[in-house]
Order: structure tokens, then sequence, then C-alpha cells
């Protein structure tokens, strides 16, 4: 699969099912300041589903491509 929903790669990433809603916001966070490339779908506050993340962002809707998850998770090993 090439393209993951943000939870799917939050599922991906983290270590237990306990840690995946924190792995999505930590996701969140890279993706609002530029760190990580995604499709971001937003959601109006009304229409909130689950845990909110940082930017309202749509974890089931928002897209981030495989490689980018990838990259970024080097970037970070690095630092």
């Amino acid at each position: 699969m090439n393209t993951l929903t943000l939870h799917q790669a939050a599922q991906t990433l983290a270590c237990a099912k306990d840690k995946v809603h924190a792995t999505e916001i930590e996701l969140a966070h890279a993706i609002e300041h530029g760190d990580l490339h995604a499709n971001v779908k937003r959601w109006a506050t009304e229409q909130w589903e689950g845990q909110q993340l940082p930017g309202n962002i749509n974890r089931l809707e928002t897209l981030i491509d495989r490689s980018e998850l990838d990259a970024w998770q080097q970037r970070r090993a690095k630092s």
C-alpha cells in the first residue's frame, strides 16, 4: 500500500495499541509544522469524530504517502 490514512500510519508506528492516539497527535503536529507532507482533510468542529487532533485534522481521511512517512521517520532518527 503506497498511501495510508493518518490513523493507519499511526497504527504502523505505534509500539502499542494504547499509543496510537499519541502517535496520531505526533503525526498531526509534524503535518501542521510542515515536517510531514500529507493530503489533509479537516473537520468542521460540529462534525468532529473521536479524539481531536491539532488543526482539526481528520485522521481517517488525511492521506500520507508511504515514502513521505518513511522519509519523515528517517529525519527523526537522525536528530
